[in-house]
């Protein structure tokens, strides 16, 4: 079970390492699940003196004031009877402390360096001692509760170490260490005030009470230690600390611990507690309880960390890799990326994503309604055709048919056609700048590189340009191809103007009647009709072929000539991620370091433990096969090392 509490040990240390001081909520936090023993109190309970007996040393920075002003998270390693005691610190690897008067004057340097000579900071000091006088334990120190700021610190401090304190109690799985003073009324305890808040059914607080040997004579804290003031399920512990002379004199902790023990068993009052009371009886109760609450949680908590692990490595994904410095990885980076988003394009426009069904909308109702509402109607009127065809004649009257009015209204209606087929082309046109626009945004790997996202766009939508201009030509090619040339047939399928039989020179006198005029405004009606229903289908045709159909196959043709000339340099200039991004990155990768180191730190033990059971099931196999005058069961039963034991 010791190596429970040194798997915590382990894993807390890399939290702090990789940034995870608890707290945060947008990339979860390890921290908040482990169990912990987080010590509080107010200034002046004798909190420190507390945790130094549980050490034996005299080792924490003592002073006026608010002395602790950072989370110390002291480890507590045991080591074999006659070993020599040493300290190390997190931020100090591989420098052993032996002079525990240096450890203390570490902690106050440490603390200095990050928050000032005055300021709190909520990054935990971690240090580990290593002593054959402990037990494994692991302790939060926590600021002391104030009620004034000393000068020169900010008005709000209080309320800051108010929070500080509250954000690490109010955490499930943190066990409560509430330090209060016996000669102080328990009811005005900072300590039992805070405990009570986060912990109303006192679940998971300890309490400790000082200062038993400074109470007035007659009175005693018998009401507090046995639970009648104020009952807490894990119990009420005595201590008597060292006195301040003791303190000035150095007294020996180990003597100091030999004192205290004295006190209790001869004490008429405390006699029969005596068992339960100490700073070190406080330790090994302390020890024992942490690691039932580690072996309770530890199946939750390697379960947290799998799933952190795989949204962890979900979003890495989605992120990507970090940028390599070489242009050919640069490049090659670009490359993948513009295939990401020609991807995204081509999904529009093929009918996976949407927004490629508008360009049919254009074909299917937007052109038919523009070809209906042409001017045909005013432009072929009796009035109309009387002046075209009279212009047509000039000084020489016509004498069978009208030809050159003919060919000159077909010609002036055809003409109406080119602004239909510019609309349809302009329309196609916005559609698919907007299809390049959406598929930047939802190319998930581009959103990395807004520089490389703005060029893209920019690249793809002059391709467009292009390929616009060239799809107006060829409509407006399709348009003047039949105004040059007329369909001969079906004006000789149109009836003769003279009636069988008739009289020539009298039809010709007819010819600027209003019969006359409207039978040719109908037969140039008809024609531009059927030139219409050509146009139609054509114009649709050529807007597929020279627009939609180039998009899809050469959209970035000339960006990729463009990038593949540029330098290195260039290339990075172009891989510029966002800021935010980079960071986001950053802490990801950081996490996720975090979750597998301390995966791997729970597997090695659970694999340590599979391993101690193979090895004792050996034994047990080479007792049974070596016995030759007991049965197997009976060699099986009394062994040492049993099944009880795997």
């Amino acid at each position: 079970m010791d190596g429970l509490i040194g798997l915590v040990n382990r894993i807390q240390r890399a939290c702090t390492v990789l940034g995870d001081n608890g707290g945060e909520n947008a990339l979860g936090s390890l921290w908040d699940a482990l169990p912990s023993v987080v010590v509080v109190g107010g200034q002046s309970s004798g909190k420190s003196s507390v945790l130094e007996s549980v050490v034996g040393k005299d080792f924490l920075p003592r002073g006026s004031g608010i002395v602790t002003r950072r989370p110390l998270v002291l480890q507590l390693q045991k080591t074999e009877d006659g070993t020599r005691e040493w300290a190390e610190f997190l931020h100090a690897p591989r420098k052993r402390f032996e002079d525990f008067a240096l450890v203390r004057k570490e902690i106050s340097d440490e603390t200095d360096r990050v928050g000032g000579r005055k300021g709190i900071s909520k990054i935990p000091i971690h240090l580990t001692v290593y002593s054959p006088n402990v037990v494994n334990l692991t302790l939060v120190d926590l600021p002391g509760l104030t009620k004034v700021a000393v000068e020169g610190q900010s008005d709000s401090i209080v309320a800051d170490i108010e929070d500080m304190v509250r954000s690490y109690v109010e955490k499930p799985n943190s066990i409560i260490l509430a330090v209060s003073p016996a000669n102080q009324d328990i009811a005005t305890s900072d300590a039992i005030k805070i405990a009570r808040e986060v912990d109303p059914n006192g679940e998971r607080t300890f309490g400790v009470a000082t200062k038993l040997d400074l109470m007035d004579k007659g009175t005693n804290a018998l009401d507090v230690l046995e639970g009648r003031t104020y009952r807490l399920q894990l119990g009420w512990v005595g201590v008597v600390n060292r006195s301040q002379q003791d303190i000035n004199k150095n007294t020996d902790m180990l003597a100091a611990r030999r004192r205290e023990r004295e006190y209790f068993q001869t004490s008429q009052d405390y006699g029969h507690l005596a068992s339960r009371m100490g700073s070190e009886y406080l330790g090994k109760l302390l020890s024992k309880h942490l690691e039932q609450v580690i072996k309770a949680r530890i199946p939750s908590i390697l379960a947290m960390i799998n799933k952190s692990i795989d949204d962890l490595e979900n979003e890495l994904n989605l992120l990507g890799r970090p940028i390599a410095v070489d242009s050919g990885a640069q490049l090659y980076t670009v490359l993948e990326l513009c295939r990401a988003f020609d991807h995204v394009f081509k999904d529009h426009l093929d009918g996976g994503r949407p927004g490629g069904e508008r360009i049919y909308s254009v074909f299917d109702n937007q052109l038919p309604a523009a070809l209906k509402r042409l001017p045909f109607d005013k432009h072929l009127s009796m009035q109309n055709v009387r002046k075209v065809v009279s212009e047509a004649d000039g000084y020489q009257p016509h004498l069978i048919a009208p030809e050159q009015g003919y060919r000159r209204l077909i010609e002036s209606s055809l003409a109406y056609f080119k602004g239909p087929a510019e609309a349809v082309v302009d329309a196609v046109h916005f559609i698919l700048r907007d299809l390049v626009r959406k598929s930047v945004g939802e190319t998930q790997e581009l959103k990395r590189f807004p520089t490389l996202q703005g060029e893209l766009a920019a690249a793809a939508i002059e391709s467009l340009e292009k390929f616009r201009d060239e799809s107006k030509k060829t409509a407006i090619r399709l348009v003047e191809m039949e105004s040059s040339y007329l369909t001969v047939d079906f004006f000789r399928k149109l009836p003769q103007e003279m009636e069988k039989g008739g009289n020539p020179g009298s039809s010709s006198m007819d010819r600027y009647t209003d019969g006359h005029l409207r039978r040719i405004g109908s037969n140039v009606a008809s024609y531009v009709g059927m030139v219409c229903d050509l146009l139609r289908n054509s114009i649709p045709k050529a807007v597929v072929h020279c627009q939609v159909r180039e998009a899809k196959r050469a959209l970035l043709d000339h960006f990729y000539i463009v990038v593949g000339q540029k330098e290195s340099k260039q290339l990075s200039q172009m891989l510029d991620e966002d800021p935010a991004l980079m960071e986001r990155r950053t802490a990801l990768a950081k996490r996720l370091e975090l979750y597998k180191t301390a995966r791997n730190e729970i597997d090695s033990v659970a694999w340590a433990k599979l391993q101690k059971g193979v090895r004792n099931v050996r034994n047990i196999d080479d007792r049974v096969h070596k016995s030759e005058d007991a049965g197997p069961l009976a060699t099986f039963c009394t062994g040492a090392e049993g099944p009880s034991s795997i």
